[in-house]
């Protein structure tokens, strides 16, 4: 029951919106539908181990050794498939078999490693078993004499390193084993925290959903205001489109003749301009040039003065005297034709203000928006009826969200949340007390260990201490004897202790290895969902076991892989769980019907523009006559040819400097003032006279030239104008209906679009914002990944490895302790080394040679 309410807690907030083709998608004005309240989601499902982690990896490489097949996706099919047990012949059957031997391969790293370990249990018990009764009959070590060696002391070395050596290593191993099993208790105490964690999100999944549902439905207003605030504007609103729209033709039309009443203007003034400067220029020319000729003729007389027959002045004086020919104008403006018939007739045109007509076009056309809100008004007597089926629609989503039984759904949810809630917590302590024993049991085990190696430590530390070269095997200190008593209750310990710390060893090591390789790596990367997603493997009946149970059609394709992976995303659960198979609120949320009534009431709208009057004939005729206004008829070469001339065919200021400059050559005297005086007249008349040409010449040449400018092609400048006034106004009188309908399709496909924008929101809020489902896949990953894997398997695979490295090393220490106790402990007789002539070379027996040991006698006997 709770799975299933849990699964339906959002059937309707979605709807096949798939299945919906839009048919068209306008670009319209972005609504913004703000943001789905949601809450943040505390749980974060991943564990760090920390320093531990390092061991869980080392841990991880061993079982790859051990076991380096991937995941059998097709083994445990075919094994969870097969059906065993029904009769003896089962499993004698050829398919069977196969199985088995598949199965047996695939675990052939573990089947190794147990029967190892069994071994290991059976024999060194007994070998213990042997070992002991051996030396209680003075073999296998018992007997307590030693022979002397000469490397008697390398040996010895050597046993103590090995045995260090190994003890070292079973310490490490003991350390690993207590460090997992503190680390699993440690994770167990403080996984409480973690549920309560994964609850709480599992209760705002709950507890927000409804808010949520409430603020998609709310939103419709959003989609519904604009839609009326549009509708209440259509005709501004639809104005302002055909006026856009009509402008791309009509604005660069429109622009074209302004420019050109512009270019009018500026070719009167021009015009204007040439003809007072040629009457300025023809003019000061004249006069010019009669100063200039008055200038040559002073200036001959000075130069025929008898002053210049000197033979210092001869020289200068027929220099200057060549040089008055230079003395004369240059360009010649009195044969150049006049222009006034030409400004005559530009007056003419500019009698009729063009641009106050062509401001009128733009007023005109400026007016659409108002015109088409005159005649949309057909359209506001409408925006009632719109209106109320609008609201119709959302009184039917209203009532319809009121209909279905969230509120008990989550009611339901609730309780069965609160009372697994409560079980957990009531059921924590429980496992908390049952943990502590699994503690207490593994430190017991590793306790076991750490006597055997407080023995071999202690043996190793008391009869290096205590040993003593110079003393014999039968005189050695209490201290090194102590050291050897040690080392061999650490070799008998090893034998009591070693098969109960081998039995658990094997046993975690099979679960616990089989555990991280059949559920914890095929769970990481998803191979497990893959087994569980197979076809009619939990039910022979159900394709898709989880279709079958949640929509008792096990046809949906819906796996556990899509489920987990969109939930892991943190998805919607409708989304999750293709919840539109259970509910389809299509038609709740098709419109169609009211948006085929609403676009018939705006495609009946009828709009004429042909009160648009862009530019009248008069304008036409005015552009018409300004074109044989006769400009391109000037003749423009003769005006540049004297404009490009200079005034005069010298420049003046450098002539007169020129001459001042002679002057000063001659000798002081009349004759000397009278050339300076005429080079100050020189440069008075350049500076009165040709300065003022200079500056009109340039007012010429700039009025020329644009002139010259404007009257290229302008009959074609000024057709191409009055065809483009003529095309827009051909669009606006003929083709403005389509532009209307075009437009008004648009604006219609605008309003609509709005609620097509409101359902894409409604499907992608669904899909990934309305009860995102992270807490779920947070559930599973904290009771697989963390608790499972994390904590429990993790911890059990290092603690076996740690405790079995241990238990492996103790059979070197055995042979080490045992071999090593020999030269600690006090030994009954030693060899005794007699002169040569003797004949007697080697030990002899006590009661034959009447050695007495009085410290053996007075001592405990040792075995």
């Amino acid at each position: 029951m709770a799975v299933e309410l849990c699964l339906l807690l959002l059937l309707f907030c979605g709807s096949t919106i798939s299945e919906v083709q839009p048919i068209y998608k306008p670009p319209p004005g972005t609504l913004d539908f703000g943001f789905v309240p949601a809450k943040t989601y505390d749980t974060g499902a991943y564990h760090e181990p920390g320093a531990i982690g390092i061991l869980f990896k080392i841990v991880h490489a061993f079982l790859y050794l051990v076991q380096p097949n991937s995941f059998p996706q097709d083994l445990i099919r075919k094994l969870a498939q097969q059906q065993f047990g029904n009769s003896q012949g089962d499993y004698q059957k050829p398919e069977n078999v196969v199985l088995t031997l598949q199965a047996i391969y695939y675990e052939i790293g573990f089947i190794v490693s147990a029967a190892l370990g069994l071994l290991f249990i059976l024999l060194l018990p007994l070998v213990g078993l042997c070992f002991c009764m051996c030396r209680c009959c003075d073999n296998c070590g018992g007997e307590m004499h030693q022979r002397q060696k000469k490397n008697a002391d390398c040996q010895r070395s050597c046993f103590a390193t090995f045995l260090f050596v190994a003890s070292l290593i079973i310490s490490v191993g003991v350390l690993c084993a207590y460090a997992a099993n503190q680390h699993l208790t440690n994770q167990v105490r403080g996984a409480k925290k973690l549920v309560n964690s994964n609850f709480k999100d599992l209760k705002i999944f709950l507890n927000d959903t409804p808010a949520q549902i409430d603020y998609l439905v709310s939103q419709y207003n959003t989609t519904k205001d604009k839609a009326l605030s549009d509708l209440n504007n259509v005709g501004p609103v639809l104005g302002t489109r055909v006026q856009e729209q009509l402008g791309k033709e009509v604005r660069p039309a429109l622009d074209a003749a302004l420019t050109m009443a512009g270019a009018i203007r500026e070719t009167k003034e021009a015009l204007e301009n040439v003809s007072v400067s040629v009457e300025v220029l023809q003019e000061g020319t004249e006069r010019l040039h009669a100063n200039l000729t008055d200038v040559k003729m002073h200036l001959s007389n000075t130069l025929s003065d008898s002053a210049c027959n000197a033979a210092q002045a001869a020289s200068t004086c027929n220099i200057i005297r060549n040089s008055l020919s230079q003395l004369n104008i240059n360009a010649n403006f009195s044969g150049l034709p006049g222009v006034n018939s030409q400004l005559a007739k530009v007056n003419d045109v500019l009698k009729i203000d063009l641009s106050s007509l062509v401001q009128k076009g733009y007023a005109a056309f400026n007016d659409t928006p108002d015109l088409v809100v005159n005649q949309t008004r057909n359209i506001l007597s409408a925006v009632p009826y719109i209106k109320s089926v609008l609201e119709s629609i959302g009184s039917n989503i209203t009532t319809f969200t009121k209909m279905l039984p969230v509120q008990k759904i989550i009611a339901d949810l609730m309780v069965y949340l609160t009372q697994s809630e409560a079980y957990v917590q009531d059921y924590f302590p429980v496992m908390e007390q049952y943990d502590f024993y699994r503690w207490l049991g593994c430190l017991i085990l590793c306790c076991m260990v750490v006597l055997i190696l407080v023995f071999y430590y202690l043996g190793l530390l008391c009869g290096t201490c205590g040993y003593d070269k110079h003393a014999s095997p039968t005189t050695r200190g209490c201290i090194s004897n102590t050291g050897g008593n040690f080392l061999m209750a650490g070799v008998g310990f090893s034998f009591l202790f070693s098969w109960v710390l081998m039995v658990v060893v094997v046993l975690t090591f099979v679960t616990g290895g089989n555990v991280e390789k059949l559920v914890c790596e095929p769970f990481e990367d998803k191979n497990l969902f893959k087994v569980l997603d197979t076809p009619y493997l939990l039910n022979q009946h159900w394709k898709n076991y989880l279709a079958g149970i949640i929509f008792k059609n096990p046809n949906v394709n819906l796996t556990f892989e899509k489920v987990y992976s969109d939930c892991k995303e943190n998805k919607g659960i409708y989304t999750s769980l293709h919840l539109e198979h259970l509910f389809n609120i299509n038609e709740l949320l098709n419109i169609s019907m009211y948006t085929e009534d609403v676009a018939l009431r705006i495609e009946h709208i009828q709009i004429n523009l042909s009160k648009i009057i862009l530019l009248d004939e008069i304008g036409k005729e005015n552009l018409l006559n300004f074109s044989s206004s006769g400009i391109d008829g000037i003749d423009f070469s003769a005006y540049l040819t004297e404009i490009n001339k200079s005034v005069t065919k010298v420049d003046l200021l450098s002539f007169a400097n020129d001459l001042e400059a002679r002057a000063d050559q001659l000798p002081k005297g009349a004759l000397e003032n009278a050339l300076k005086g005429h080079s100050n007249n020189i440069r008075m008349i350049h500076n009165q006279q040709v300065v003022p040409l200079e500056q009109a010449m340039s007012t010429l040449n700039q009025s020329i030239r644009l002139l010259k400018r404007t009257s290229s092609e302008l009959m074609v400048k000024v057709k191409n104008v009055i065809s483009a006034v003529n095309a827009a106004q051909n669009l606006i009188n003929n083709n403005a209906s389509q532009v209307i309908v075009q437009e008004t399709k648009e604006y219609m496909d605008t309003i609509i679009g709005y609620f097509e924008q409101y359902i894409e929101w409604v499907k992608e809020s669904i899909a990934m914002e309305v009860a995102a489902c992270k807490p779920i896949a947070n559930v599973i990953d904290t009771a697989v990944d963390i608790f499972l894997c994390s904590y429990i398997a993790d911890s059990v695979n290092t603690f076996w490895f740690g405790l079995g490295g241990s238990s492996m090393f103790l059979i070197p220490a055995i042979i080490f302790a045992v071999k090593l106790s020999k030269y600690y402990r006090r030994m009954d007789t030693e060899d005794v080394y007699d002169d040569t002539e003797n004949g007697n070379n080697g030990y002899h027996k006590e009661h034959l040679y009447g050695i007495h040991n009085p410290v053996f006698t007075s001592s405990v006997e040792q075995w």
